[in-house]
């Protein structure tokens, strides 16, 4: 007996929208495509990118280049092999686009650039810039790459904009192995707040709009980097750890004092509870304080301030931060910059877990850094589409499938 046709369980009318959506989301990557598209010279590997970053954006299990050419229909994952590693064509010209297409939609002068790092596990010693080093993403010393990212933070939406692989002494001061994982004679070693600040002066370079810049103690306790952010007049709210010795006021005149005694000091009135932003259970409340620091020849219309978090559930537990701003500047303005830093995990998460940005298997040094691109221009499009559409069943952003 003929079984009656399935009837959706939602109305005709959300299933035309969502119909029309999906279009809408189509079209809209082909836009950016053609926007990318010139940095590709040739047909077939502009062509191929348009698969490579539909394949990012699918459902698909694994997002390398077997599981990408099967979703575009190939039977092998040459295609796809030849665009990371072959074709001829410009990574940081992708780059520079998709940091122009998250302006031109997510711009925001109050936006925050965070730096920040993250981890890729991998098995052997071939993959450029591979060593057993710590990595937050396991939290613990493994054998992986590591690459420094700049997110921009806005109200609309949080994307990363730039890419670096951070090699390892061991690698630079090896220039045979270097040679054989493709990495350019011209390529020495750079500490991670060197390439973080390159990656900010790209920025700056390209008139991207934003208000501050924030990251954890990697790069706040790099007093090299702090120093070029105050020269360049960029607000600031760097972390650091409890022994970061700060110049302040003493009894006996200018001094240096770590930081977790600076706050030891404080009285226990001066402390107040703020919240750092939206978390995934509700508000982040914590406990706040800030002390002025001094520095000589700067003028009164600028502060220089360390500020503290404390933890509601153990008073023990704190973190410090080294603030840069106009002296008028609130505890609960340094505070939401503060916050702010966590949406660069919110970046990493969806990157991994939406788009495959550590699901690649390459070795070679353009490669990492043509997939690592490829895989920010799909998580640049996913902010942009979430930041456009509302969800015509809640009124709120949806998903963009």
């Amino acid at each position: 007996m003929a079984q009656p046709a399935r009837r959706s369980a939602w109305p005709s009318s959300q299933v035309e929208q969502a119909e029309k959506q999906a279009r809408v989301w189509a079209d809209g990557l082909v836009v950016l495509h053609q926007r990318i598209g010139g940095r590709f010279g040739r047909v077939e590997p502009c062509r191929r990118a348009l698969a490579y970053l539909q394949g990012l954006l699918s459902q698909v299990e694994r997002k390398n280049s077997w599981w990408l050419a099967e979703q575009a229909g190939e039977q092998t994952p040459d295609g796809m092999q030849r665009l990371l590693n072959g074709s001829g064509w410009d990574a940081d010209g992708v780059r520079d686009d998709l940091c122009d297409y998250v302006v031109e939609h997510l711009g925001d002068p109050q936006a925050v650039l965070v730096l920040d790092e993250t981890g890729f596990v991998k098995k052997g010693d071939r993959s450029a810039g591979v060593q057993r080093q710590y990595t937050g993403t396991v939290g613990k010393q493994e054998n992986c790459q590591i690459g420094v990212f700049l997110a921009y933070a806005a109200a609309g939406g949080v994307a990363l904009v730039d890419r670096d692989l951070y090699l390892p002494k061991s690698w630079t001061d090896d220039r045979a192995r270097c040679r054989a994982a493709g990495v350019p004679e011209e390529v020495g070693f750079q500490t991670k707040p060197q390439l973080g600040q390159a990656m900010l002066e790209r920025a700056l370079a390209a008139g991207v709009p934003f208000g501050w810049v924030t990251g954890d103690t990697v790069y706040g306790g790099d007093r090299r980097l702090r120093v070029w952010l105050e020269e360049h007049a960029i607000r600031h709210v760097m972390a650091v750890k409890c022994t970061e010795p700060l110049l302040t006021m003493t009894d006996r005149g200018p001094g240096q004092v770590a930081a977790q005694d600076l706050i030891a000091a404080v009285e226990p009135e001066q402390w107040l509870r703020i919240s750092a932003g939206d978390g995934s259970k509700g508000k982040r409340f914590y406990d706040w304080t800030r002390v002025p620091l001094w520095r000589w020849g700067w003028p009164a219309n600028v502060g220089f301030w360390l500020l503290a978090r404390r933890s509601l559930s153990d008073p023990t537990d704190l973190a410090f931060y080294v603030c840069f701003a106009p002296a008028d500047t609130s505890l609960a303005t340094l505070v939401q910059v503060a916050g702010s830093r966590w949406r660069v995990e919110e970046a990493f998460a969806q990157a991994k877990g939406e788009v495959g940005l550590d699901h690649y298997q390459v070795r070679q040094y353009r490669a990492w850094y043509r997939h690592i691109t490829l895989a920010m221009t799909a998580l640049a499009f996913l902010a942009v589409t979430r930041a456009q559409v509302t969800d015509p069943t809640t009124g709120v952003g949806g998903q963009w499938w």
